[in-house]
């Protein structure tokens, strides 16, 4: 028997479930439904109310609604399938291993280590990572809000989650496309040292090899596991990680060397072109995370394509990018050498990270504070672009101090990104979900075992019942966001190698 406990007098409460699977407690988050809930879905998946499809087909174009029609009717058929797997294979330490597993599958842990690689040198790589990454989170994120497909049923499925990506629409999987583009795109990397240039050995090949196989396959049949994603979600987020890193194998000569004599019609280029992907982006149903996802991409992307372009066009790129860290010459180091090289190493990356959040503070209070006006401004005389769920400068006039760039692919924001709740659903299907909406309100409650009541907007948050506002947008937000990222990976990928450089602390390690 499943039993809720839950404390609103503490700021972050823990939720830990017991069942028949379980028999430690697990502060994860479980969406979990009992055979009297399930009941109330008809053969189709819906609830007693028709409006809850009904609205989407109201919404959506005919040729949007038709695509998501037929994913939902594959969604149905596999989610039965994953609740017997499910039945079958839980574990309490495999749901501790698949739960904290899928934090390997996020953009934000492969953000962590992007500004490492620009300040220790290796900028191929780091460049490489953006555009892999970029363009696996936009494609998927582009696709979730275009079909807004939800993910598998709950009931029959037992959903296991950690973070906030229970937040957006299912179809495709984010985390099978970034673990399997990322596994191919380092193991270029590991072949490359192994055949090429003889920098490994073969056990060490080997190892790496099996290493990136173990982790792609735990990151995305931990997916179906956790019954965050169906086999079809998987599927399609592992085709798009292959194809997403045979498009970059393929362009990646041609559009390094673009970039690189190109001249001024990089920036003339590209910035439109970012532009133009963040205003196209797909307007979803419900209010969904993913657009801020690909805007943080979209711009990490912008920033690095244009440090790479200014770095060559200006010469900085041979004369200083490539002066190396001071220490002692030859094989052969003592203590005092490694200690005093790894005592700069810590130097560079306490300065950088420092530096990088100080931007990320002062641009985002700035530009809070310069773009409502010049909105309302520019509003006056014709019409501006307006997104839905996003509210126009004419409607307000200041923004809240934590409107935005909760969500960011940084460091800053990891004590947010691993937290872990717990909430109950009653659909997973219509709007009223909780499942994949923010700021939504519900007039619902979920009753526990133990008698106490929750509704699900409650539960959605981990700081506690008692705090839960609603999530507001507000079209700054979005201009600031692209401002932001696209500042943060100017400065992590040629500001502060440069500053290092000019310091004398040097950029590559040897």
């Amino acid at each position: 028997m499943m039993s809720t406990q839950a404390s609103n007098t503490h700021a972050q409460p823990s939720v830990t479930f017991h069942d028949k699977h379980t028999h430690n407690k697990i502060p994860i988050l479980v969406t979990h439904h009992d055979k009297e809930e399930h009941s109330q879905l008809d053969k189709q998946g819906r609830t007693d109310a028709p409006y809850v499809e009904d609205s989407y087909e109201t919404v959506l174009p005919w040729w949007r609604a038709t695509i998501r029609a037929r994913i939902l009717s594959s969604m149905k058929r596999e989610s039965p399938i994953l609740a017997r797997m499910q039945e079958r294979i839980r574990h309490p330490w495999l749901d501790l291993y698949f739960l904290y597993s899928s934090t390997l599958g996020t953009h934000t842990f492969f953000m962590i280590g992007l500004p490492l690689t620009f300040f220790f040198g290796y900028e191929e790589l780091g460049r490489g990572l953006v555009i892999v990454l970029a363009s696996g989170v936009y494609v998927v994120s582009f696709l979730k809000d275009l079909v807004c497909s939800p993910r598998p049923l709950a009931p029959p499925v037992t959903r296991l989650t950690i973070g906030a990506h229970h937040l957006e629409y299912g179809f495709p999987s984010t985390h099978s496309t970034n673990s399997v583009s990322m596994a191919l795109f380092i193991f270029g990397y590991v072949r490359s040292a192994y055949i090429q240039s003889n920098a490994i050995s073969p056990s060490i090949y080997y190892g790496s090899c099996a290493i990136l196989v173990i982790y792609a396959v735990t990151v995305v049949f931990g997916r179906l596991y956790t019954g965050m994603h169906s086999f079809t979600d998987c599927a399609v987020g592992v085709f798009l990680g292959v194809l997403i890193w045979g498009a970059y194998v393929v362009m990646k000569e041609t559009f390094g060397n673009w970039l690189a004599t190109a001249h001024w019609i990089v920036p003339l280029t590209m910035i439109p072109i970012c532009l133009l992907l963040v205003h196209y982006h797909p307007h979803p149903v419900d209010d969904c995370p993913c657009f801020e996802d690909a805007i943080a991409f979209v711009s990490v992307f912008l920033g690095i394509a244009l440090c790479r372009w200014h770095s060559v066009y200006s010469g900085v790129d041979e004369r200083l990018l490539s002066s190396v860290m001071p220490g002692p010459q030859g094989t052969v180091w003592t203590w005092e050498d490694t200690a005093s090289w790894w005592t700069l190493a810590c130097a560079k990356v306490t300065v950088g990270i420092l530096v990088i959040f100080v931007w990320r503070i002062l641009a985002k209070s700035l530009l809070h504070l310069v773009l409502p006006p010049l909105f309302r401004l520019l509003a006056s005389s014709f019409d501006l672009p307006h997104r839905r769920f996003y509210t126009p400068a004419t409607d307000y006039q200041h923004m809240p101090v934590e409107s935005s760039l909760r969500p960011i692919p940084s460091v800053i924001d990891l004590p947010g990104v691993l937290e872990v709740s717990a909430i109950r659903e009653k659909s997973a299907l219509g709007r009223t979900s909780e499942v994949k909406r923010r700021g939504a309100k519900s007039n619902d409650s979920s009753p526990s075992a133990n008698g106490e009541s929750y509704s699900g907007s409650e539960l959605e948050n981990s700081n506690g019942p008692s705090q839960r506002k609603e999530v507001k947008h507000y079209d700054a937000d979005v201009l600031t966001k692209v401002v932001v990222y696209a500042g943060i990976a100017i400065l992590a990928s040629e500001g502060l190698p440069l500053t290092f450089a000019l310091l004398g602390w040097g950029v590559k390690p040897r």
